[in-house]
């Protein structure tokens, strides 16, 4: 049986669940993963070898040390979880860097077995943005159902707010204080023109 043009990249600690799972579907392929899930004794003099004696032993090394034992994944988790909640946008970062950045810890957490779902992502945005955004996560939170948002949803309407407070001279806050008297402002000249008249 001709082997598959299988390619995989340099096995690292980051890598190791997408590599074992090519590395599984080849060996099925290939017939001999029985060998290596249930381990097949090693010919020759076993007091001689210096390194595993059985395929099995081989894979429960490699994936010892490359996936990390149970207590290692639940120790990272508890880290990964941490530095999900305690992002926060920077004053200097854009949008798409900071959902970026939060998107690298997602992905994390994914790939060491949490199941996050699109609305605790969104929430944790919205709960973390800089300031200048807060008026926008108002309007979001009050207007759109966050369950059936998607985080390039998000990113949109987010972008577009970026943009609109980047064309504006006035600091954001100070172009919605402005914008809050003129709106009393003009209430106070209708009053004040109605008594006026009266």
């Amino acid at each position: 049986m001709n082997p598959l043009p299988v390619h995989f990249s340099k096995l690292t600690k980051e890598n190791y669940s997408n590599w074992s799972i090519k590395m599984k579907t080849l060996l099925r392929s290939q017939g001999v993963w029985d060998a290596v899930e249930k381990g097949v004794e090693a010919p020759g003099d076993e007091a001689a070898l210096t390194t595993t004696s059985t395929s099995k032993e081989a894979w429960d090394l490699l994936q010892n040390s490359f996936k990390g034992t149970d207590k290692v994944i639940r120790i990272r988790l508890q880290t990964l979880r941490r530095e999900f909640e305690s992002l926060k946008m920077k004053e200097s970062e854009s949008i798409s860097e900071y959902i970026s950045r939060v998107l690298v810890t997602v992905n994390q957490l994914k790939r060491h077995g949490e199941k996050i779902e699109d609305v605790r992502v969104i929430e944790k945005i919205l709960r973390s943005l800089d300031a200048r955004f807060h008026y926008i996560v108002v309007a979001i939170e009050e207007s759109k159902d966050l369950d059936s948002m998607s985080i390039d949803q998000l990113m949109g309407l987010l972008q577009a707010h970026e943009e609109r407070i980047k064309r504006n001279e006035e600091p954001p806050s100070q172009l919605l204080q402005t914008k809050l008297y003129l709106g009393e402002k003009t209430e106070e000249s209708k009053n004040f023109g109605q008594g006026s008249r009266g």
